[in-house]
């Protein structure tokens, strides 16, 4: 099998990092694969959701792979430009739940913080080392942190290099649910189900819109006009949950 595995059951990708022997390492080739993935569920309209997940119970993943040495080959960001460090900043355009296990660090940890739903197995440890072994880089991770951890929380573990387990991970808000890890699978495919048991190209333009203007003042994101929006309004699956909520039943959605 091929180091990253990709497949589409029903309206749901899966995207599964495949090189356990290496805790889940991102070489350049499972970059490139990466991309193709992205690619893929971006234009691909029946795909509805991705669940991102890792191979082994050792490691979700510890980053880029830096046995042949540190300088990549290409700019392309890691994790096949999902995460914007060391290159352009390929963004996912449909709804993500990452599936977390065992060590989560650096650009791992980076990785999952792109998802939009973060399931964590009981095992699951959150980290940025890199200081504590005298390495500092490019920094998409330490940012994203940032945003998505309190500012104490988030300084901690980026000055210190020390990990937080997936208990306190929950409690900070990183992630939405805690399981055993033998139901980390089963955990990622409901909250999978419940984003397609939503209008998909609502979800998605109600994504694009609340990522558009994260960084940006309330008043301006208040006065933007989002697209994906007004195009929504002219769907067809605009007009079903219209009709669905008259005749008082649940919409069968197209993605049209």
């Amino acid at each position: 099998m091929a180091d990253i595995d990709f497949r589409i059951e029903g309206h749901v990708a899966h995207v599964r990092l495949n090189r356990p022997q290496g805790l889940n390492a991102i070489t350049q080739e499972m970059d490139d694969l990466l991309l193709d993935a992205w690619t893929e569920v971006n234009a691909n309209s029946d795909i509805w959701a991705v669940v991102l997940s890792a191979e082994g119970e050792k490691a979700f993943c510890i980053g880029a792979d830096v046995s042949g040495g540190a300088e990549r080959k290409t700019r392309m960001a890691l994790g096949g430009g999902l995460t914007g460090i060391g290159g352009p900043l390929v963004t996912c355009k449909k709804p993500m739940v990452a599936a977390v296990q065992g060590f989560c660090v650096g650009g791992g940890f980076e990785l999952a913080m792109c998802a939009d739903i973060i399931v964590a197995a009981d095992t699951a440890q959150f980290g940025l080392p890199e200081t504590k072994v005298g390495i500092i880089g490019e920094c998409g991770v330490v940012h994203r942190a940032m945003r998505q951890l309190p500012y104490h929380i988030a300084l901690q573990l980026i000055l210190t290099g020390e990990r937080i387990k997936a208990d306190e991970a929950r409690h900070y808000g990183l992630v939405n649910e805690v399981v055993p890890f033998a139901e980390l699978e089963e955990a990622a495919l409901r909250w999978a189900s419940k984003l397609n048991a939503a209008s998909p190209l609502a979800v998605q333009a109600a994504k694009a819109a609340a990522l558009g203007r994260l960084g940006h003042p309330l008043e301006v994101a208040l006065m933007t006009r989002f697209e994906p929006i007004e195009e929504y309004a002219a769907t067809e699956d605009k007009k079903e949950g219209e009709r669905a909520a008259g005749e008082r039943r649940k919409p069968v959605w197209t993605g049209k």
